[in-house]
């Protein structure tokens, strides 16, 4: 389907490449880092321009390894499209980081550095600063061996199908079936789903050992007590400490848990069960069977450009815009590797948005979350250096997860049934308090990893288990399927691809909350904060970025218990 109503982004002029020039090798490349090295900036705005022709030559790049990481993960059976990404992990990133660490010195050692606006700079600085700490040379070939390890997760798990009723189902496709009102049905899927995933957990276990050593390995040659205090500096986490984490999963413990436990109660009585069980927490416990919000994947995204536009018209735009260039690809198909993501090209500044959609309700949800980050992206593309667009993820989260519910307040385009619609925005409202406590399971978790990095396969399934009891309501009956509980950790791919970015999920939903909040009092005027947050990409701190959402970067017992108030009130009017 065409839009010829929008007007579609053109990549700007390039300043220091050609305008066909492509990334084959990294004999070609190298004249341009060695030209950045060695040209001079006697003067502010030759080194300002400097310093936008060395944002060119990373968004470029970034935009090339984008694309094969794409490709690579649309079709996980193609040894070529692995092969492709593998190249620029391998041969041209551990040739790149050498450069990039000597570019960061040269410009925090440039003279005309203080003529420039540093109030535009200081975020960018500070993390150019600690880039220089943490770099170590003989790091650089373990990223790229880490890159290359993390990859074999989606090779794993993307090729799992499982046959149910005489089809051969993704395990996406598969989960429709915990929604079944049928009991048996439910469980019956259920179990062939864990003892496909149990077929590889040994080989996941073994993966993630050498993932641990390799990340452990990268924190010892920097010179930190662990990877978890490596990662923190890495992942620029200035505006907040472990301490924070602690005091964030004590408050989920404390105010959250007793919520969720109520919920529990009510689908228990709901579904008149003796007890609960893991394949009890997916159905819609009044025994309607699952909502069914859209057919296709075209289907599922000309509902989103609608529903987008009735928010506000430019919304919609960008995933039109999206669809006119090619940049999404929504269905689940065989071979694809799981999850979702919208992968920003900051070249271009139209990103791509990947998931797995196979008609149900939590796609629609994946599809306005990937859509916040898409128009984050889109706010974000002016900025004048690439630098500047690298969000820290509890922004980038922010932006995401506040979409999900101010999308809310238009999703009649995908449920015409007020029935139906109800619905689907009481399970949302459920769903964002009861993964609450699963992103502090998960968090915990990984703090325990990286502090103890010689554990056993044993000690590591046993803290899991005291962790994921810590963490429950104790109404899931686990008797029979405690070996499925002991392995759920291995479902959550950002443990083995992107460790430690979960808890800011947790983090952006307390800020999401306040912000839909304020959107229910005065919609143009939290659409207005919501913007101007996005547009500063990250050239704040979190907190200031916040303020400028309307609301606060808070994760303390009584704002965690305020914030939980109000969606409950929500909740009871529906």
């Amino acid at each position: 389907m065409s839009d010829s109503s929008i007007e579609l982004p053109v990549k700007p002029e390039r300043r220091l490449l050609p305008d066909d020039f492509t990334v084959t090798s990294w004999d070609q490349l190298q004249p341009y880092f060695e030209e950045l090295l060695h040209r001079e900036t006697p003067t502010p705005e030759e080194l300002y321009s400097w310093m936008k022709d060395r944002s060119e030559l990373e968004a470029v790049l970034e935009e090339d390894l984008a694309w094969r990481y794409i490709k690579m993960n649309i079709d996980t059976t193609d040894p070529e499209l692995a092969k492709s990404f593998q190249f620029v992990v391998k041969e041209v990133e551990p040739k790149i980081a050498p450069y990039s660490n000597q570019f960061d010195k040269k410009l925090l050692g440039a003279d005309q550095l203080q003529a420039l606006d540093q109030e535009k700079l200081h975020i960018h600085l500070r993390k150019v600063r600690k880039a220089i700490e943490i770099y170590r040379e003989e790091n650089v070939p373990l990223f790229a061996q880490l890159q290359t390890e993390a990859q074999q997760y989606g090779v794993l798990t993307g090729g799992m199908t499982i046959e149910v009723e005489g089809k051969e189902l993704t395990m996406q496709g598969a989960a429709k079936y915990l929604k079944d009102p049928d009991r048996d049905r439910r469980e019956a899927v259920y179990h062939q789903m864990t003892a496909r995933w149990q077929k590889e957990r040994e080989k996941l276990n073994t993966l993630f050992d050498q993932l641990l050593q390799l990340r452990n390995g990268v924190a010892t040659n920097a010179d930190f007590p662990n990877f978890r205090d490596y990662m923190f500096s890495a992942m620029s986490r200035f505006d907040y400490t472990v301490q924070d984490c602690y005091d964030f999963h004590e408050s989920i413990r404390t105010e959250i848990l007793p919520i969720v436990k109520t919920f529990a109660e009510e689908r228990q009585a709901l579904l008149n069960v003796e007890a609960l069980k893991p394949w009890d927490g997916e159905v819609d416990p009044s025994g309607q069977p699952a909502l069914k919000p859209f057919d296709t994947g075209a289907e599922l995204l000309e509902k989103s450009i609608e529903c987008f536009r009735r928010v506000r018209p430019f919304f919609g735009d960008c995933l039109a815009i999206m669809r006119e260039m090619g940049h999404l690809d929504l269905e689940s198909k065989k071979g694809k590797a799981p999850g979702g993501f919208n992968y920003p090209l900051y070249e271009t500044g139209v990103p791509f948005v990947y998931m797995n959609a196979v008609g149900a309700f939590r796609d629609v949800v994946t599809m306005v979350h990937e859509g916040g980050h898409a128009i984050h992206s889109f706010l974000s593309r002016n900025l004048e250096l690439t630098a500047f667009k690298q969000l820290t993820s509890e922004v980038a989260e922010l932006a995401s997860m506040s979409m999900e519910l101010i999308s809310m307040e238009h999703w009649d385009v995908f449920f015409s049934n007020e029935e139906e619609l109800k619905r689907a925005k009481k399970e949302q409202l459920t769903k964002i308090i009861s993964i609450l406590p699963w992103i502090a399971m998960i968090d915990k978790f990984q703090h325990w990893v990286y502090e103890n990095p010689k554990h056993s396969q044993e000690e590591r399934t046993a803290k899991w288990v005291a962790i994921h009891q810590e963490f429950a309501t104790g109404l899931t009956d686990w008797t029979g399927e405690e070996e499925n509980r002991a392995m759920a950790w291995q479902k959550q791919l950002h443990v083995f691809e992107v460790p430690f970015y979960y808890i800011e999920y947790g983090m952006a939903q307390l800020g999401a909350i306040a912000l839909w909040r304020n959107y229910k009092q005065n919609p143009e005027k939290a659409l207005d904060q919501y913007e101007a947050a996005l547009k500063l990409g990250y050239t704040r701190s979190i907190g200031e970025i916040y303020e400028t959402a309307g609301v606060k970067f808070d994760f303390s017992a009584g704002y965690v218990k305020e914030l939980a108030a109000f969606v409950r009130e929500e909740l009871a009017q529906l």
